[in-house]
């Protein structure tokens, strides 16, 4: 899969900000990953698997060529990907998008500033239940299915009680979830 420097900028730039700093939460966050795109729950995922689930989160990747890039990562004989090949194609992707050319400035802030971006869709500066529940459902979560369960997702982090998310309750949330490693 060619990949082109303009193209590699955009990626780091968007991307970025969902590179946890806890090694033990980015294993728990790449196992929920696999798990979601392993369709059939076979303990494998295929390039079509993978193909599909990129497609669910808009980023459509023409498969002939994703397909020689994944394969390189199965073993012979095997059907698709297990989660140890899937972790070390993380980790050399990781590596070649990430590795030294980030054109952030690495502080905390700024990365969850980024994150708020993804969820606040209309950019008004507040995460509403149905723009969680759109993000969720791109991602393929099933808490995505009813708004009422997402309504309640709100009202656990919404320290004003307004029904929304503000950065600052945001912001909060997520310092319990992002634990900086030492």
């Amino acid at each position: 899969m060619e990949i082109t420097i303009n193209e590699k900028k955009i990626f780091s730039r968007q991307s970025s900000s969902f590179r946890l700093r806890s090694p033990s939460l980015n294993a728990l966050r790449l196992q929920r990953i696999f798990d979601l795109f392993d369709k059939n729950s076979d303990g494998f995922i295929t390039v079509e698997e993978l193909s599909q689930a990129l497609s669910r989160l808009g980023l459509d990747a023409d498969i002939s060529d994703l397909k020689p890039t994944i394969e390189s990562y199965i073993k012979p004989d095997e059907t698709g990907l297990r989660f140890e090949d899937f972790a070390a194609l993380h980790r050399t992707l990781d590596e070649s998008f990430f590795a030294g050319d980030c054109e952030c400035d690495g502080s905390q802030e700024s990365d969850l500033e980024e994150a708020f971006k993804v969820f606040d869709q209309d950019g008004d500066g507040f995460i509403s239940a149905v723009e969680l529940q759109n993000v969720l459902k791109k991602l393929g979560l099933p808490e995505a299915g009813e708004i009422e369960q997402v309504e309640k997702m709100i009202v656990s982090v919404d320290s004003n009680h307004d029904g929304r998310v503000d950065f600052f309750e945001f912001k909060n949330m997520m310092q319990t979830v992002l634990v900086p490693s030492s």
